[in-house]
């Protein structure tokens, strides 16, 4: 019973998730409200924001990557980049299948739009940064905080421009066989940099 009670939760909230992201694409984030959403969702407004505590959780909510979670939980005698290597190389093989290619763009068309969204973004991925510092310095417990918060900018920043690499190429229309292909190579070369630096490799002639 309690199973069939999370699946009709979960399916409420996709329900209410795909109608908001709907109308804000058809009308712009600003110019649809709150009680909009949950009337074309069928919901109540307060069963909208047991779901969703703002509006712009709405779009927002589900593009947070753990990092600090794929440290903490890795294997024994696996370093932080590696494991992080590992997960982003299964997500792009993920890609591949399943992903709901226009449901994406128009998430991307939604918050690329909304000066609001973007500010939440901003949040979003400064959260992810300091969560991954606490995590990079408690799996060195010899380093020092400035070490993981240096770290942990340089590995957000490689993981938002990996991210939006593979966004715009779909955008473009780009089969998404293909562009999941060149994201493990983008995830590989990324990956590489972090670990050996940015000045030319010795066999780089």
């Amino acid at each position: 019973m309690a199973g069939l009670r999370e699946r009709k939760k979960e399916q409420t909230r996709r329900r209410i998730a795909e109608v908001a992201l709907r109308l804000f694409d058809e009308r712009g984030y600003d110019a649809v409200t709150v009680n909009e959403i949950a009337e074309a969702a069928g919901v109540a407004k307060v069963t909208l924001f047991n779901y969703f505590p703002t509006k712009d959780c709405l779009v927002t909510e589900g593009v947070k990557d753990d990092l600090a979670a794929i440290v903490s939980g890795r294997p024994e005698g696996c370093a932080p980049l590696e494991a992080l290597r590992r997960a982003y190389l299964a997500m792009a093989a993920e890609s591949t299948g399943g992903m709901d290619v226009e449901s994406l763009l128009a998430r991307i068309r939604v918050i690329s739009s909304s000066p609001a969204l973007m500010g939440a973004m901003h949040a979003v991925r400064m959260g992810e940064r300091y969560e991954l510092a606490t995590a990079l310095r408690d799996a060195d417990p010899g380093g020092d905080d400035l070490r993981a918060q240096l770290m942990a900018g340089q590995i957000t920043a490689a993981v938002t421009t990996l991210q939006e690499v593979f966004f715009h190429r779909i955008a473009a229309g780009e089969p998404l066989e293909e562009a999941g292909r060149r994201l493990a190579h983008d995830v590989e070369l990324a990956f590489d940099l972090l670990e050996h630096g940015f000045a030319p490799r010795e066999d780089t002639p």
